[in-house]
């Protein structure tokens, strides 16, 4: 899929104002180096169109200074709404018997183009805002975990990050997850 010309421009243009209106997460970058880069790669911009689309509000997040890549992250302050409802991945949905979701977290990121956030870029996130107050976020899960049948999330309560553990295979209407696009 390729972005037609209006999508693209309409696309850089909410990018745009969410980056101006929030230059405390993007201290010392300029917008015209990240639309370069953009129009540099037309493919990133198409998961960055379903990053906003299915409710992320994507924006740049320098969680390196010296990295030459830019991060975009969701920063919508609940969990993306049209991502929600997910366990974590194919294996724990073909386990789930009864009430099967409608999908998972980690083949909905694939089809995307973008990564599930880890619980340290989760927290570095957090640093940003209050995010997840509300709701909460898939992270991606650590193997030895994983293999276990676990999966971990984290939310944002009583001025805290926390971190929990579920089976891979639950599902909430107010989980959804968190992605990261590097450009």
């Amino acid at each position: 899929m390729m972005l037609t010309n209006d999508q693209s421009t309409q696309l850089l243009s909410v990018l745009q104002r969410r980056f101006d209106a929030n230059r405390s997460r993007h201290d010392g970058v300029k917008w015209e180096t990240v639309k370069e880069r953009l129009e540099e790669n037309p493919e990133k911009c198409v998961s960055l169109y379903e990053m906003e689309v299915s409710g992320g509000e994507p924006d740049v997040v320098v969680f390196e200074q010296t990295s030459e890549t830019y991060c975009f992250v969701d920063c919508v302050q609940e969990s993306p709404s049209a991502r929600r409802s997910l366990c974590y991945d194919q294996e724990a949905l073909e386990k789930r018997r009864k009430n099967k979701p409608h999908g998972n977290v980690m083949d909905k990121a694939e089809a995307m183009g973008v990564e599930v956030l880890t619980e340290a870029q989760y927290r570095l996130l957090q640093k940003f805002g209050e995010f997840d107050t509300k709701t909460s976020s898939w992270v991606k899960t650590p193997d030895e975990i994983r293999t276990l049948g676990g999966a971990i999330f984290c939310d944002r309560r009583y001025n805290h990050v926390f971190t929990y553990h579920n089976g891979a295979d639950s599902y909430y209407k107010s989980r959804g997850f968190r992605s990261i696009l590097k450009v």
